[in-house]
């Protein structure tokens, strides 16, 4: 796994997902392997995203401590992409060009800006390049 490849929102969520155990693995797999690898990125987006959810959506809310740990053992090694005056210039240029949703052009404006191949997703169409950034769907 050599390719420098964007993990959304929602690979994250599903890697705790007890109701589906299958997209669940899948999800685990992806981070581990994008983390042993040093492959994987996010962007600040993804961090508040993930943390709105788990710490009021899941069936056992992400206590402030265990957000804190896995802030630093996952999100913190995979951040690559801060918010910025470029990438919301950017973001809406994809937006106006693609028909996007507003957070899904800033995704795809963050990949860009972190030199991503891949978005691993399922909020966008598999198999479409946007960009230059081929989306993937992992489940």
């Amino acid at each position: 796994m050599s390719a420098r490849c964007f993990l959304d929102t929602n690979i994250f969520v599903y890697s705790f997902d007890q109701s589906d155990p299958r997209k669940a693995g899948v999800s685990r797999k992806l981070i581990q392997d994008h983390l042993r690898d040093r492959t994987g990125v996010i962007s600040f987006q993804v961090v508040q995203e993930f943390l709105n959810v788990a710490t009021k959506r899941f069936p056992a809310f992400l206590a402030s401590p265990d957000a804190e740990l896995y802030i630093a053992a996952v999100f913190q090694p995979l951040l690559g992409v801060q918010s910025s005056v470029g990438l919301y210039n950017e973001a809406l240029h994809i937006h106006q060009r693609y028909r996007l949703s507003w957070y899904d052009s800033i995704i795809v404006a963050a990949a860009n800006e972190a030199r991503c191949q891949v978005i691993y997703t399922e909020d966008m169409q598999a198999g479409a390049t946007i960009n230059g950034v081929l989306v993937k769907n992992p489940f």
